[in-house]
């Protein structure tokens, strides 16, 4: 029999090799705190909690094979397969393996793989969770700086600038995406924890927008 926290160990040990030095706001911070998060939420819904945590590990393991082809490929249909050869190479039966690889590929839900079982849910609603709110405001600024975006634009339309551009600021990713992520829940525990960091991150952008223009 397989030693349960052996193998997750061992996975979070994989991914992290694999992830090699990615940008900080898609570093190895976020998927510990997606781990963290994803089993808050299989304990809350009753997931499996063994499954839910080698998938959480495992998410992101094909994101510097993303990135190197220019996006071509795609993270999570090629980090199932990653992850469901690793998992086999390291014993674990079929059925569990295929599991947390379903996990992993309906993790991004930007094609046709919806998740399905509630652990695949629950992985989703926390890779997601970790967009918004204070997370989410702080790794969106991360990235703005990576872009070398300006730090606030709230007076142009945003909806009509470009990604990876110097219109690229936070408060465009939250005007673009970060903004619907609550009503794209799969679980109930991850929809209440969504209204609470939306709510946060009205605030913010308010906030800012009007110390921005002396106003506050």
């Amino acid at each position: 029999m397989i030693a349960s926290d052996r193998l997750i160990g061992d996975a979070a040990s994989y991914a992290r090799g694999q992830m090699g030095a990615l940008s900080p706001s898609h570093g190895w911070d976020h998927v510990e705190r997606v781990e963290r998060l994803a089993a808050h939420i299989a304990r809350c819904e009753g997931a499996d909690l063994f499954i839910v945590r080698l998938a959480a590990f495992l998410h992101d393991v094909a994101r510097v094979v993303e990135d190197s082809s220019g996006g071509t490929i795609c993270h999570a249909e090629a980090g199932s397969a990653m992850a469901f050869d690793f998992l086999r190479e390291k014993g674990l039966d079929e059925k569990a393996a295929r599991h947390v690889a379903d996990c992993v590929l309906a993790h991004r839900f930007r094609n046709e793989h919806a998740p399905a079982t509630i652990e695949a849910k629950c992985l989703y609603d926390a890779d997601k969770l970790d967009s918004i709110g204070a997370i989410g405001i702080g790794r969106a600024f991360l990235f703005a700086g990576e872009v070398n975006a300006k730090l606030h634009n709230p007076d142009v339309d945003v909806l009509a600038t470009s990604a990876y551009t110097g219109e690229d600021t936070a408060y465009r990713e939250y005007m673009v995406k970060l903004r619907h992520v609550r009503e794209r829940m799969q679980t109930r525990e991850g929809a209440r924890i969504a209204r609470v960091r939306h709510e946060f991150m009205t605030v913010f952008f308010a906030r800012l927008t009007a110390e921005t223009r002396g106003d506050a």
